[in-house]
């Protein structure tokens, strides 16, 4: 798998947690609308989903913190590339994201 975020470690941990995962879900949202256009496109956003959430985890402060975004991962690999065992949905991502963008809004001012 090729790598995308080199080198940003130190400056996506000054970010807060719900940046970090609104980034993540930007990055969600483009997998889900170059899904059916561009499969390399869709795939590459994937994995650069995948590599924020690794980054997420690295700077994840406590256990419970550390637990979600791990089971998020899990989610978003179950429903990207496996079987889609947890029955996840386009829709369901969006939702999931979406307060982490009006937070993270909501954090800058």
């Amino acid at each position: 798998m090729k790598s995308f975020h080199q080198g940003v470690y130190d400056r996506w941990a000054k970010y807060s947690l719900f940046e970090q995962m609104a980034n993540v879900g930007a990055e969600v949202g483009r997998v889900i609308a170059w899904r059916r256009r561009d499969r390399e496109a869709s795939r590459n956003a994937f994995y650069r989903a995948l590599e924020l959430l690794d980054l997420t985890a690295k700077c994840s402060v406590g256990k419970a913190q550390l637990r979600e975004i791990l089971r998020v991962r899990e989610v978003l690999v179950d429903y990207f590339a496996g079987g889609n065992v947890y029955h996840s949905t386009d829709e369901g991502w969006e939702k999931y994201f979406y307060p982490f963008n009006f937070a993270a809004r909501q954090d800058r001012k």
